[in-house]
This record gives C-alpha cells, sequence and structure tokens, in this order.
C-alpha cells in the first residue's frame, strides 16, 4: 500500500474542507444541534453536489464508484467539522444494501441515496446494547411468507430523517434484514436523549409492521455476513472522522498553548503541557496510520480486513477519549464551558468511542479472529 494519499485523494481531501469551513462552521454546528434531527436540507444537497452521499455506491447506481480510502478523506474532514446529520448512518445503510440487495433492491435504494434524495439508518440494537449478530433478539415472525415486526430497537441514529430504515431482526437460527419505509403503518420513531446532540438518536417500536418477504434483504445469501461486511465499512469510515475530530482538538489545544499566558509567559513553554500536546499528536498520528489502513484493507479485499478495522477501532476509540481528555487539560477552566467548542468534540469523541463497538469489544473480536486464524491470516491453533 502507498503510505500517502494520492494527488487525486488529497485534492478531494480539501475540497472536502473548503466546504465545510463554508457550510458547516462552528456557529452552523451549534445552530442545527438545537434542532430535533440535526439535519439540514442546504447542507445535505451540497455534499450530494459534490458526490459524497454517493462516493462509494457503484456506478451501476449512479455513485461515483470509488473506494474507502476516498471516502475515509472525507470523512477525516467531516470529523474536524464535527458534521452534524445522517451520513454516517446513511453509509451504513447503503453498504448493507449493497452487499444484500438484489439487483432490483440496489437499483431502488441506491439511486436514490447516491443522488442525495433517501436517508437511511439501520436499527440494530436492543437492550443488551450488542453489536454482534448473536445480540438481536427481535423476532420477524412470518405470516404466509411475510415478516410481521413487534418489538423496539434502541439508540437508533438519525431515524427522525430516515426515508428508510433496514431494521435487523431475528428469523429463527438466521438474521433477517428488513427494509421498513417512513409512515409505515405500526411505525413509530421517538426522540432519545443522548450525549452528542450532533448525531441524533431514536427509539424504533414496530408494533406490527408488515413487510413483503420479497422485500427482505439478503434473502437467498448469506444476511449474517452481509450485516458483517457493512459494519466493518462503516466501522472503517467512522475511524476516519474520529482521527478529524483528534486532529481539531491538537491544532485548537496548540493555539491555545502558544497564546495563554501564565507567570508572563506562554503555558505552551512549560514542559507539562509540552508533554500533554505531544502524547496528542503521537495518538492523533497512530490514529490516523490504523484508521487509514483499515480502509485500505476493506478496499483491496485483503485477507487481514476484519482484523485491520477491529485494530483501529479498539485504537481509535481509547485515542479520541485521551486525545480529548488532554485537550480540556490544555485549555483548563474553559475547556469544558459551553461557550467553547472543545466540548463539541469531546462529547462526539465519546459518542464515538461506543458506535459500532467500543475497544473493549473490538478487543473481543481480534482475539477471537487470532485463534481462529481464517479472518487474521495466520495459522489456526
Amino acid at each position: 500500500m502507498d503510505f500517502d494519499l494520492s494527488k487525486p485523494q488529497k485534492l478531494l481531501k480539501e475540497s472536502a474542507r473548503a466546504l465545510l469551513a463554508r457550510e458547516c462552521g462552528p456557529g452552523r454546528v451549534r445552530e442545527l444541534m438545537e434542532t430535533e434531527t440535526a439535519h439540514d436540507d442546504g447542507l445535505w444537497q451540497a455534499m450530494a453536489d459534490q458526490g459524497w452521499t454517493g462516493l462509494v455506491v457503484p456506478e451501476e447506481q449512479g455513485g461515483l464508484g470509488l473506494g474507502l480510502v476516498e471516502m475515509a478523506a472525507v470523512a477525516e474532514e467531516m470529523g474536524r467539522a464535527c458534521l452534524p446529520g445522517a451520513f454516517l448512518s446513511t453509509l451504513f445503510a447503503a453498504a448493507l444494501v449493497e452487499r444484500a440487495g438484489s439487483a432490483e433492491q440496489r437499483d431502488r435504494y441506491l439511486e436514490p441515496i447516491a443522488a442525495g434524495e433517501l436517508r437511511a439508518t439501520v436499527a440494530l440494537l436492543e437492550e443488551g446494547a450488542s453489536w454482534e449478530p448473536g445480540g438481536v433478539r427481535l423476532a420477524a415472525s412470518r405470516d404466509g411468507g411475510d415478516f410481521t415486526l413487534a418489538g423496539r430497537k434502541l439508540f437508533v441514529p438519525d431515524a427522525g430523517v430516515a426515508g428508510l430504515i433496514v431494521c435487523v431482526a431475528r428469523d429463527g437460527d438466521t438474521l433477517a434484514l428488513l427494509p421498513v419505509e417512513r409512515g409505515a403503518e405500526g411505525l413509530t420513531v421517538t426522540p432519545t436523549p443522548s450525549m452528542d446532540a450532533t448525531r441524533k438518536l431514536y427509539e424504533v417500536a414496530f408494533d406490527g409492521v408488515r413487510v413483503a418477504g420479497r422485500e427482505a434483504l439478503g434473502a437467498d445469501g448469506d444476511p449474517a455476513g452481509a450485516l458483517a461486511g457493512a459494519l466493518d465499512a462503516a466501522t472503517a469510515v467512522l475511524c476516519a472522522e474520529m482521527v478529524g475530530g483528534m486532529q481539531w482538538v491538537l491544532d485548537a489545544s496548540v493555539e491555545y498553548a502558544k497564546t495563554r499566558q501564565q507567570f508572563g509567559r506562554p503555558i505552551g513553554s512549560f514542559q507539562a503541557v509540552q508533554h500533554m500536546c505531544a502524547d496528542m499528536l503521537l495518538l492523533t498520528e497512530s490514529a490516523r496510520s490504523a484508521a487509514y489502513y483499515a480502509a485500505w484493507a476493506l478496499t483491496e479485499r485483503d485477507r487481514a480486513a476484519g482484523l485491520a478495522v477491529s485494530m483501529a477501532k479498539a485504537y481509535c476509540s481509547d485515542a479520541y477519549r485521551e486525545v480529548a481528555n488532554r485537550g480540556v487539560q490544555v485549555h483548563g477552566g474553559i475547556g469544558f464551558t459551553w461557550e467553547h467548542d472543545l466540548q463539541l468534540y469531546y462529547k462526539r469523541g465519546k459518542s464515538s468511542e461506543t458506535l459500532f463497538g467500543d475497544a473493549t469489544c473490538h478487543r473481543e473480536r481480534i482475539a477471537r479472529r487470532v485463534i481462529d486464524g481464517g479472518s487474521a491470516g495466520g495459522p489456526k491453533r
């Protein structure tokens, strides 16, 4: 692999930074946080016009057909801007449709997603808050070949603005991936309070929601494998987004250390502050290496791609928290006030730490993959 972005990838990254600086500054982020959905039609359309909503969607469905490294480059700038809204949720759902949907389903859902006309999300978590397929308990009962959903899903991101919710349910010994469109009879979406107001969460209740059997995704394939692949893709993009947040905290902390005076000298001249900034730099650069390697491995279909994703998420989950903690320490009292933007990134770091599995979850996956050998590319033991 190359250890740096190519010229086109760098230009894509630079254009993303320029657009987000213009359309999604801290003031706009705070305005969207105060809304019910943290969604802005104008901002979403601006991203769609740049092709971001279809960046990794195949060309056959109207996307650009690029790889996850390009997506990671854009996602890093999204994290740097603390972008609110349903982009990551929609990417997760699109990755699931691409892997599990039939040709007709891919055309039906991916084309409007790529055009920015459809936002989507995946309803996976329940009371156990497990990202593993074994944690799915909501049953999809069969009725004449069709499915009926009765139960609830928790912590569903961006369900309030999603035109499509892919519900992951239990169908006997396997999973059922059931697309439910907004306005379906028996579907109720209720906001859930959360720490990070830039990424809204919801409880989604299904009261006898019916889904035709022919509409199920992956009915003739491997729904669990499709879900695992989509989770890996979304997790890799999230890791890149987390790197962007870390970089913002590092840059803001270094700038503050240069200008804040104590005892007649900048606080950046004190060794303790220098150590914290050095730690932040090491954590951020290491996280960047892990995140981009995971994106590259998935794009190249490397045998160790799943292992790379878990390694990146385990590291980034801890690193973002530690970078944010040190950023608050460098800023002192102002670092945890509402008026300072650092608190936006601290909260985003905490929410991202658990999204798609925290460090403990992914270390367990790493251990299983290493022991099994197959996914890690090593010998079985």
